[in-house]
């Protein structure tokens, strides 16, 4: 690529583009809605928040200087990050917590790029982050999921026009900022059923002494938060 194309790349990526009219706004927000409510609907989107969960895990395992061995993503919309390191303390803690954290709170950092203007800024940051989840995949599935939600946000940045990348940036950040809350409900149903008794939240429980619901309440306050104060940056840009 030459070094002016290179130049123009960078400053497209670097710059503020245009918001989309309100009308796309509220749109993209309705559209994130049905992808999140519908049982049938959500098997399949759910793919995208698990890459995110997972993903939340293995970054913060690595911020916090555990050892990431690998991450594993199902057809099922479960998936499992494997690191090692200190059984307890606070990196244990953090990397616990960082699951059912990370889809909300990627969704708010989005939110707060789009407020500033930065839609191509943000479809490339989700392709670098994208990159990272899938160096450390270790089943074909998960690869796959990976590959084809990074090769759709690719495609759009690189393809797409302004129109097409607001549109599709507004889509994915209200998708994540909603589907941040619908995990957590799911979590907290399967438990009063006396499922998931090895959940982030009780592993939590176990880790630190105290009721796992706490830190069930903890991923919602979180979620809701973050959807709150996301959407209204998209809503009031």
């Amino acid at each position: 690529m030459q070094a002016h194309s290179i130049s123009a790349v960078w400053s497209e990526v670097t710059g503020v583009q245009a918001a989309p009219d309100q009308v796309i706004v509220w749109a993209t927000a309705a559209v994130a809605l049905l992808a999140v409510g519908p049982a049938v609907v959500w098997h399949y989107t759910r793919n995208v928040v698990t890459i995110a969960h997972e993903g939340g895990h293995g970054l913060v395992a690595v911020l916090t200087r555990r050892r990431l061995h690998g991450i594993r993503l199902h057809s099922d919309t479960s998936g499992l990050t494997v690191s090692s390191g200190r059984p307890h303390g606070p990196g244990m803690v953090l990397t616990a917590a960082a699951g059912y954290s990370a889809p909300p709170l990627l969704g708010l950092g989005g939110a707060w790029l789009l407020s500033a203007g930065h839609v191509t800024a943000l479809l490339w940051a989700v392709v670098a982050l994208l990159l990272a989840v899938l160096v450390m995949v270790r089943n074909a599935y998960g690869a796959l999921t990976v590959v084809v939600t990074g090769g759709v946000c690719l495609a759009v940045s690189w393809f797409g026009g302004a129109a097409l990348q607001g549109a599709f940036a507004y889509l994915s950040v209200w998708f994540l900022l909603l589907a941040g809350v619908r995990p957590v409900l799911e979590l907290q149903g399967k438990r009063r059923r006396g499922g998931a008794r090895d959940s982030d939240a009780d592993q939590l429980g176990r880790l630190t002494g105290t009721p796992p619901v706490l830190w069930v309440a903890l991923f919602l306050v979180i979620a809701l938060a973050a959807l709150a104060t996301g959407g209204r940056w998209l809503l009031t840009r």
